[in-house]
Order: C-alpha cells, then structure tokens, then sequence
C-alpha cells in the first residue's frame, strides 16, 4: 500500500489537545445509561458481591484487550471506522458502514431518553408525579396507549428532545477539541461530583444497609452458573463502548506519540468504578425505599427504565431531601447520556466527513438534521416508548455483539492485523502487548462474545421480546428489531461500494519506515 505525508487532511479531522482530554472523553463515552441502571441490576441478580469476580475476569480478558485493539485500529490507521478498516484492507470497510449505521440508529432513541431524563430533572423539584410514579410515566408524561405505532405527538417529550438536539448539533460543529473535548473536561468532572453527592446522601437514608447488603451479599453457588459468566462478558462490553466505532474514531483522534495503552487502562478501570459507584449509591436508595414501603429490598429492585423513571421517583417522593437527590440523579443521567450520545453520533459524522471530503459543519448537518428528524418523528409519539424498547434490545444484541464479534474474526484470524496493531501500540505503550494479548483477542474475547450472542438468539428465538402480560405485534418486532438489525449490516456494505471523494483517502497515513515495513506484514 502507497505512503503518503497527508499531514493537511489529517490535521483537518480535528484532534484532542492532550492525553487527558481524550481519557475524559473516552470516559464520558463509557461513562453512560447503562452504568446507572443496568449494572446495579445485573449484579444483584447474577450472585450480588459474587458477581464482582466473574465481572473482573471480564474485564481483563475481553474489555481491555477489546479497547485496546479499537484504539490501535483508529490510532493506528487516522481514520473514523470505515476508513481505518479500509486502510487495514479495502474489502474490510463494509465493517466500518455496519458500525457507523448502528451509532445512527442508537443515536435516534438514545437522545429521546435524555430527553426524558432533562424533564425529570425539573420535576424532581416539585415531585410532579403524585403517588403514582408508573401511571405517571407512562400515562401523564408519555401518553402511551397499548403497543402499536401512532404518530400523535406528546408535547411534553418534543420540546426537551428538540433542545437535546440542538445542543449535540452546536457541540459537534465546535469540532473534536473546542466541542466534544471541551464538553467532556466540563461535564465528566461534574458528574462525578454530582453523583458522588447522590451517593453521600443515600447512604445516610434509613435503611441504606439493607440494600447494600442485599447487592453486596455473595452468592458464591452463582459462580457455578454459566449464565453469571456469560451476564459479565455482556455487561463489561456493552459499558465500555467497544465494537460499534466509538473508539476507533476518538482514538484518530489522539497524538501519535500518546501511550494508548496505559490510557485504555485509565479508562477501562475508571468506567468499572464508576458503575461499582452507581451499584452502591442505588442500592442504598432501594433500601430505603424498601424499608418506607415495609417491603424486601428484592421486591423494589429493577433495572433500565423502570428504575430510572419509577423506582426512583418513588424514592424521591419519599426521601429527606428528595428534590436534591431527583436532581442529583437525573442530572447524573443527563450529562452521562449526553457525553454518550455526543461519541456515537460522532462515529456518523468522522465517517461521513472522510468518505466525502466534508467540512465539519457540512457533515454535521447532513447527519444530525436527519437523525433528528427520524427520532423526532418515531419517538416523540405516544407509542415513542415501545419503539425504543424493541430497537434498544434487538441494535445492541444483534447489532453491536454481531458486528463485534465478526469485526474481531476478520481482523485477527483473516487479516492476521494482531501483530501490526501490536506492535503499533508497543512503540509509545507503558505495558507490552504480547503472546498474551493476541490470545485474548483471537480466542478468549470473540469465543466469550459469540456465547453471549448466541445465547441472546436462543431467548428472542423461543421467546418474543416483551411484557408476556402486553406483547408487541409481531411486526413490530420484525421491523424495528429483527428488521432494524438486518438494515444496519445491509447499508454497510453497500456503503463500502461507494468511492471515496479523495483520490488518495485510502492511503497509508504512516510514512515512517516503521509504518512501512508492519504496514507490509498486515498486507502478506
């Protein structure tokens, strides 16, 4: 493959202005929904304090190693997704299209829950939802009927979205440093002191140890379970924002003489203690919550939406100080889903700049204009609410895993990269990736995921996604789940088919000897 300087283009994609600025980015990134309400859940059912081995276990052998074959993918090769892929090998772009279309669909139900959070923030002060946070919800502030798709709008969620979108527009044209950068050495600062005050104040809630212990307490038979393994391979992916592009295009973003493996660990550790934070500081209001309603602390406990937007206001209503913990926590759920929501919208918005030659405010526009169109019109309605939920379940198990796993396969065992990417993050890292790096990634990762997967196939396949008690329409599920997963891998190779608008685009961005000679073993 041809070297070239092309130090004018790569300039002109933006870059962090330091190290620190793209771990809080990174962070931010990682940093999000599913830290706050998911782990808590996943860990109080796959054996509570037991949880936390098989949790480090996957951490180490396929988060991590995981993250660092992202960054040394962007970093590497100076390009969003698609470009670095076809820079690795050009019949390999198709995978950067596959992860570029399902950042553009998370995008679109992504912004909608910030939205709601952002309204929740404001009804925290005065507890708008009565003594009846789920009616409330789903009633009140939704509007949701029985599933099916309406297009009557709901005020109440159109105006917070729209402002939501606005402000990611305005964060993504400032660029890579003035805007996305900036944002997060703002916001990651301030949410971890505004959760850290949230779970100060819960852990001096009556009854806060009785949740504590309820997570905490260790179900060492769990560890015997399969379904606990495979639980923390899921949870550690899906937190750390790896496999869809996000790292890929933030570390194309980095210096090259920055040590992207000592930042991964930075953040790939960080990330992981911010969700042990999120465990406690959650527990300790469900246990409060429990003993106010004279119930266990199994009975209350929930996940995802239901915790975020029931459980909480419950707790809320009922808490000394309630206002300042609702605004604590849907502040928290504020800037972590916006600091998220800016990372995978600009995994669109690099890849579109780099096939087309685009400005930055031209790419902008042409991808957020849309994707905020498309989730104004499908989750602003009254049936907004089932929509996410079935795109939310079916884009990240058969989307993001998918795309993953097979992403991971092409790369180490058809491209046979490892060793390129290797030795690319050896010349500048503080911990040498070796034998035991490529054998996490060829065997241990791709082997864990595709469990994970599989078993994921095997559920939706017995059992249709849904409340048993209100199911979904069959083609519901077919064109927003099932469907919605086929389009994503059906545009990125069609998208691969498409030429770049520079000439040179696909050129090694490495003119070192160095990059010449591991550039020639990745093409033997």
């Amino acid at each position: 493959m041809a070297t070239q300087s092309s130090s004018t283009p790569e300039k002109s994609r933006g870059a962090f202005s330091s190290r620190r600025v793209f771990i809080l980015a990174a962070i931010g990134s990682a940093v999000g929904l599913g830290n706050i309400w998911r782990f808590p859940y996943v860990a109080y059912e796959n054996g509570g304090g037991a949880f936390i081995l098989p949790y480090i276990v996957a951490l180490l052998t396929a988060g991590i190693p995981f993250l660092f074959l992202d960054y040394a993918l962007g970093h590497r090769f100076r390009g969003s997704a698609p470009l670095s892929f076809a820079r690795l090998r050009r019949g390999a772009e198709g995978l950067g299209w596959w992860q570029v279309g399902i950042c553009f669909v998370i995008a679109v139900y992504y912004a909608v829950i910030i939205a709601w959070a952002l309204r929740y923030t404001f009804f925290s002060v005065d507890k708008a939802w009565g003594d009846d946070p789920n009616g409330f919800f789903f009633g009140d502030f939704l509007e949701a009927g029985d599933p099916g798709v309406t297009v009557d709008i709901v005020p109440g969620v159109l105006v917070p979205l729209l402002l939501v979108w606005l402000v990611l527009i305005v964060v993504l044209v400032l660029g890579v440093q003035k805007g996305i950068g900036a944002t997060a050495a703002i916001f990651i600062p301030v949410l971890i002191l505004a959760f850290g005050a949230l779970v100060v104040r819960a852990l001096f809630l009556p009854g806060a140890g009785a949740g504590l212990d309820t997570l905490f307490t260790p179900s060492w038979a769990a560890l015997a379970e399969p379904s606990v393994w495979v639980a923390a391979f899921g949870q550690i992916f899906f937190s750390l924002s790896i496999g869809f592009g996000i790292m890929i295009t933030y570390a194309s973003y980095v210096d090259r003489d920055t040590d992207m493996v000592g930042s991964g660990l930075v953040v790939g550790f960080a990330n992981s203690g911010f969700e042990l934070l999120a465990g406690i500081g959650v527990f300790a209001a469900l246990g409060f919550m429990a003993q106010a309603s004279g119930k266990a602390v199994d009975e209350v406990a929930s996940g995802g939406i239901g915790l975020a937007f029931v459980a909480f206001p419950a707790i809320i209503s009922e808490a000394p100080a309630g206002a300042l913990i609702g605004v604590l926590f849907f502040g928290s759920l504020v800037i972590a889903g916006l600091t998220s929501l800016i990372s995978v919208i600009e995994v669109v918005v690099s890849a579109v700049r780099d096939k087309f030659a685009l400005s930055r405010v031209a790419a902008t526009m042409v991808v957020a204009l849309p994707a905020a169109l498309v989730s104004l019109v499908l989750f602003s309605t009254t049936s907004g609410v089932y929509v996410l939920d079935i795109a939310d379940h079916f884009i990240n198990q058969f989307g993001i895993l998918l795309v993953a796993v097979v992403s991971m396969v092409v790369v180490a065992w058809v491209l046979r990269a490892l060793p390129l990417l290797a030795d690319h993050l050896n010349l500048t890292g503080s911990v040498h990736l070796g034998t035991w790096w490529r054998a996490l990634v060829m065997v241990i990762t791709p082997v864990a995921l595709a469990i994970v997967l599989v078993d994921a196939f095997r559920t939706d396949v017995q059992t249709p996604y849904g409340d048993p008690s209100a199911p979904f329409p069959a083609w519901m599920l077919g064109v927003f789940g099932w469907g919605t997963a086929a389009a994503v891998l059906v545009f990125g190779f069609l998208a691969a088919m498409v030429p770049w608008a520079r000439h040179d685009a696909l050129a090694d961005p490495d003119p070192s000897p160095s990059g010449r000679h591991v550039e020639k073993g990745a093409e033997a």
